[in-house]
């Protein structure tokens, strides 16, 4: 599909990608990464006495899986791409803690997708990652890619 043929498709949901667990694993190793190490996150005898009843992924750790969730989805890939940079976002919104264990997907809709000058694309998306049996997702935000063709 050509970056002009996606074009067309703003205003509508461009893909789905597969589910995919947030372990306890996972988020200890976010932690190490970050840092953050708050106790909601890894502590699951202390978090069991908060309102989640257990531990939850750092929003961050939800954010930080658009990548993944992106590979592994059915969204177009324009043709001819030899690089995509996230170029940032303008809007996001944790809704719904994401329970360890529990599994995620990304929903994609097409926002604008603009020609900023010849071979090269801007994308905006809204995201939405939904959790696995739950009505509220987790989050839901406008993301900003630039292609290169």
């Amino acid at each position: 599909m050509t970056p002009q043929e996606i074009a067309e498709k703003v205003g509508e949901n461009i893909g789905t990608s597969e589910w995919v667990e947030i372990s306890q694993e996972r988020i200890n190793q976010f932690a190490e990464a970050t840092g953050d190490h708050q106790f909601i996150h890894v502590d699951e005898e202390k978090a069991k006495m908060t309102p989640f009843g257990g531990t939850i992924a750092h929003g961050f750790l939800t954010l930080s899986m658009i990548p993944y969730l992106a590979a592994n989805s059915d969204l177009p890939r324009p043709e001819g791409v030899k690089m995509g940079v996230n170029y940032g976002g303008n809007k996001t919104r944790f809704i719904n803690p994401v329970r360890s264990g529990k599994r995620i997907r990304g929903h994609w809709k097409l926002v604008e997708m603009v020609e900023k000058r010849p071979g090269q694309w801007q994308q905006t998306t809204e995201i939405t990652i939904e959790i696995e049996g739950e009505e509220k997702p987790a989050l839901i935000a406008e993301w900003i890619t630039q292609l290169f063709v």
